[in-house]
């Protein structure tokens, strides 16, 4: 059969990642609670930040950048699968669908070169205190914030350059969202060679920045090493944050992309739940984790609700 006679004009997706889900009211219902906190709390680190001079520096502003990151990519999935879980919504348009496809993949991007920043952030903190203003300046920072976001970018258009030419044979998502894999999937050709290529982009990139994140963690152990114990304690709290945020970004996405590609056989409903625990995860936690940990951003959400509670 010629591929004329096979494709079809396809306007809009048919999310079917949800077909076999015993409850989708009760899931629909925890990832509705998650994304709201999420949003909530991301966009109150940044307005801690934005409205108090004091937090107008270089960690604080990749603290800022990291939130807006998170918004943006929890964004990108959660309201539809929301959609499709307690709703009952589960088509979607052609051109929405590749406009999430791009938002998902510039969030998971965006969050490794943060999160490596951010070590570098650390690095410099720690390593070279008394120059690390003239360093890493609020200038300096907001550049290579830009810098990064267009990276991102340039990784983002290889997917809908890739998916736009080609035919489709399928209408239905074999996933939750618009994740590439799951608009790849209902094109008429062999989606091995374009998995291949996508999943090496993305081992260069969380790989990279991973190792990136490690270096500097090894350069801060060996500095500690020779530091009193004073020093160790304070360096140590500084370093928690940040390792609690590596660790929930990059555990479900070398699991997912990682492992894969050397023969591990993941189900369906596995795949699917390291792919929603890796967009929520990381944007439920990262704010709380700052916001808890981080002493000025603390001390600044203290006055703000005890503000409130002498105004009652």
């Amino acid at each position: 059969m010629s591929l004329q006679n096979t494709s079809i004009n396809v306007t809009h997706f048919i999310i079917g990642g949800f077909d076999t889900l015993s409850r989708p009211i009760a899931v629909g219902v925890a990832i509705l609670i998650t994304y709201l906190l999420a949003v909530l709390a991301n966009m109150a680190n940044i307005m801690f930040i934005i409205s108090d001079k004091r937090l107008h520096k270089p960690m604080y502003l990749l603290i800022c950048n990291l939130a807006v990151v998170d918004i943006v990519y929890t964004s990108s999935s959660s309201p539809t699968m929301i959609g499709v879980l307690l709703a009952g919504v589960n088509t979607i348009s052609y051109v929405e669908c590749l406009i999430q496809m791009c938002a998902f993949t510039l969030g998971t991007s965006m969050e490794s070169f943060v999160l490596a920043v951010m070590a570098l952030d650390r690095f410099i903190a720690i390593i070279y205190p008394f120059q690390y203003h003239s360093y890493l300046t609020n200038t300096r920072v907001l550049v290579l914030t830009f810098v990064l976001w267009f990276i991102a970018w340039c990784f983002v258009c290889y997917m809908p350059a890739t998916v736009v030419p080609l035919p489709h044979c399928s209408s239905k998502l074999k996933y939750s969202f618009c994740e590439f894999a799951a608009v790849i999937g209902t094109t008429c050709v062999n989606p091995e060679k374009y998995f291949n290529e996508v999943a090496t982009i993305a081992f260069f990139i969380f790989f990279f920045t991973f190792v990136f994140i490690c270096l500097s963690y090894c350069g801060i152990l060996l500095f500690v090493k020779l530091s009193s114990n004073n020093e160790k304690k304070k360096m140590g709290s500084t370093l928690v944050s940040h390792l609690i945020c590596v660790i929930v970004h990059y555990c479900p996405a070398f699991v997912r992309i990682i492992f894969t590609r050397f023969g591990v056989v993941l189900t369906l409903e596995e795949r699917q739940g390291l792919i929603i625990g890796a967009v929520l995860g990381p944007c439920l936690v990262n704010p709380f984790v700052y916001c808890l940990r981080t002493k000025e951003i603390k001390q600044k959400l203290y006055r703000i609700l005890k503000k409130l509670h002498t105004s009652d």
